[in-house]
């Protein structure tokens, strides 16, 4: 693995944590946001693909 590829992964997830952290869901409904978990391995996933991951 590169270190671009790991900046990306770690930037992305801690930007789904954050976004869990500061917009979340407030009635716990939501299954992406309600779980700070969940919403941290999502933002790593996007952070991988935006990273250019998958070929």
């Amino acid at each position: 693995m590169t270190a671009r590829l790991i900046a990306f992964v770690v930037v992305g997830g801690l930007l789904g944590l954050a976004y869990n952290r500061f917009v979340g869901c407030r009635t716990g409904a939501c299954p992406i946001t309600a779980n700070p978990y969940i919403s941290t391995v999502y933002g790593a996933l996007i952070g991988y693909i935006a990273s250019g991951g998958v070929h």
